[in-house]
């Protein structure tokens, strides 16, 4: 049974000793000692010669396990564990502003592999972090945008690799600040008293009706033919 380390305020947060760690986690305590040298989990907290673990270390050793019984090997994971220690903290993404129409998705790093289907790479979780679609908050990952984390799924259901996902969402990123930019200055140029966020639904509506155009003239043009063809 855990320990419940008491600080000098009362009674804390359970903590572990390591067998009691690796006993819980379903690990042997050789296999949690080889995870702390791969630097797979955090350093515990030490008083004096006793190091002791939470329930951070057990939820990321429960991830591990996950990750390895879905096929991900141990350089993988510490590649994937560096990027999510070192990603963007949610309260740091929301403080840029958190959005107004978009609902966050919070998923453990095995729900969010299991979502995208081997897809989660190292490279591809460290460009997710740094284009903001994804944070961290503790041992939990946060998806800024249901709606991109649903539209991102289908597409990797579809054949679509998720790195071409992400690129295509920079580009469109890119595209959709130029729009917002000319739509908030065109109205604020000729009505600067009127609550532009108001006119939000009509900014929406043109870009979806100018897309949807888009789209039908592209899908009418012929095919191009492979190089060599």
């Amino acid at each position: 049974m855990a320990d419940e380390h008491a600080g000098d305020c009362g009674t804390g947060p359970a903590e572990y000793r390591m067998t009691e760690l690796a006993e819980k986690a379903g690990i042997t305590v050789r296999t949690l000692r080889f995870y702390r040298e791969r630097k797979l989990i955090p350093p515990p907290r030490r008083e004096g010669r006793i190091a002791w673990y939470d329930e951070h270390h057990l939820a990321r050793l429960r991830t591990i396990t996950a990750l390895l019984e879905r096929g991900h090997t141990l350089n993988a994971i510490a590649d994937l564990t560096d990027a999510f220690d070192n990603g963007r903290e949610i309260g740091d993404l929301l403080g840029l502003g958190e959005p107004t129409e978009e609902t966050p998705v919070r998923l453990t790093p095995q729900e969010l592999a299991d979502r995208f289907e081997g897809e989660v790479t190292p490279e591809n979780f460290a460009t997710a972090l740094e284009l903001g679609y994804l944070a961290t908050d503790g041992e939990e990952i946060v998806h800024i945008s249901r709606r991109l984390l649903d539209v991102s799924v289908a597409l990797i259901q579809e054949g679509v690799p998720l790195a071409a996902i992400l690129e295509t969402g920079r580009r469109v990123r890119t595209h959709a600040e130029d729009l917002s930019d000319l739509f908030v200055t065109t109205v604020r140029a000729h009505t600067p008293d009127v609550d532009v966020d108001r006119l939000r639904p009509l900014a929406k509506a043109v870009v979806e009706a100018e897309l949807s155009m888009a789209m039908d003239r592209r899908l009418h043009q012929p095919r191009s033919s492979p190089p060599g063809a």
